[in-house]
């Protein structure tokens, strides 16, 4: 129990490193936007595969390799229903407000933070989910994979809220509180994860789906919409190697 808390402060930190690091550079070309948010798109690729579905995978005998199927189909429709009710991260991502450093729609602002913390909590639950099993090393990269993720995550979360008006100190805050909602989806997913063995496929599987879904509804489509598609993606694959190393090491 003290690793998760460990963890849970770890990935929540990481978020608030992130919102730190906005806090001060916020200020950021597509160019570099793009290249930040698909290196985190490879690492989230990596940790998604190797650290949740795999091990779901493995958890199930050949006759129930429908259950994490249906887990992964599940985090996706979950978002997918999630997404109807809030707006999407491209279209608040702060990007089209460059040439309006001046605007004050502060409801846009804070629309934007409610897609982010509704993203963050299956995060969460994705690294508590993987300490509910037995496979602590899967669960660690799982961990790591989203804290390291996080940290360009509170950057471009906190940047378009200054970009769009909200004083510096209050952007940090809602980016706290975000992270803060990553803390109890990990204490949540690990106690879900723990009530019985049974459904530990199905949760770890049901945090993948969650992942991939952002990746590929949110982040890939955000960065390719620049003209920086080339740079873009070598920057998933260094995120996406990184991982594989960091799994073969550890």
């Amino acid at each position: 129990m003290k690793i998760l808390w460990i963890t849970a402060l770890g990935v929540g930190g990481a978020t608030i490193v992130g919102s730190m690091i906005g806090f001060f550079f916020h200020d950021v070309s597509h160019k570099v936007n793009d290249m930040i948010l698909s290196f985190a798109a490879g690492i989230m690729l990596a940790a998604a595969v190797i650290g949740l579905i795999l091990p779901a995978m493995d958890l199930v005998q050949r006759g129930e390799m429908w259950l994490p199927v249906a887990g992964i189909f599940g985090g996706a429709l979950f978002l997918n229903a999630m997404d109807r009710l809030t707006p999407h991260l491209h279209k608040l991502s702060g990007v089209d407000m460059e040439k309006h450093e001046h605007n004050k729609n502060l409801d846009g602002a804070l629309l934007f933070m409610l897609a982010v913390a509704i993203h963050n909590l299956p995060e969460g639950m994705a690294a508590g989910v993987g300490f509910a099993g037995e496979n602590t090393k899967a669960a660690m990269t799982v961990a790591v994979g989203i804290a390291l993720q996080n940290i360009p995550e509170g950057i471009i979360t906190v940047s378009p809220l200054i970009m769009a008006g909200v004083k510096r100190k209050r952007a940090f805050f809602l980016g706290t509180v975000t992270a803060m909602i990553e803390v109890l989806g990990t204490v949540v997913g690990y106690s879900l994860a723990g009530i019985s063995q049974k459904i530990l496929p199905l949760a770890l599987a049901f945090a993948g789906g969650t992942m991939l879904y952002i990746i590929s509804d949110e982040m890939i489509p955000e960065t390719h919409s620049h003209g920086y598609e080339r740079v873009a993606t070598y920057s998933l694959l260094l995120g996406l190697v990184l991982m594989l190393v960091m799994d073969a090491v550890m």
